[in-house]
């Protein structure tokens, strides 16, 4: 398993620090940022992943809908700020290459 390119402290849920919520979680999930089989393994490859909170991963708490998986908007924000990451260190042309297009 690849290291995240993404930092982030202990209990630190990606997307709340992202947008401000000042949360400490001990349930914290591995996210590959970029989907399905071959792009799992890509994301999983160039360490395109966060930890998330459960909420903002897959579940729906108390109905807090902002999940990922459910969540279109929050699932392109990290497929921006995960292809812009890649870009790096890499073309675009090769994240085009590698994970089909541009989500920028």
């Amino acid at each position: 398993m690849s290291k995240s390119v993404f930092y982030q402290d202990d209990g630190q849920c990606y997307l709340c620090n992202l947008y401000g919520i000042d949360t400490y979680h001990t349930d914290l999930e591995e996210h590959h940022i970029f989907g399905g089989t071959a792009n799992r393994k890509k994301s999983e490859k160039y360490g395109l992943k966060v930890k998330l909170c459960r909420a903002h991963h897959t579940g729906d708490y108390q109905g807090y809908k902002e999940a990922v998986h459910f969540n279109g908007e929050n699932d392109r924000v990290l497929k921006k700020i995960g292809q812009k990451k890649f870009e790096m260190t890499h073309s675009r042309e090769k994240f085009i290459k590698e994970f089909g297009k541009s989500w920028l």
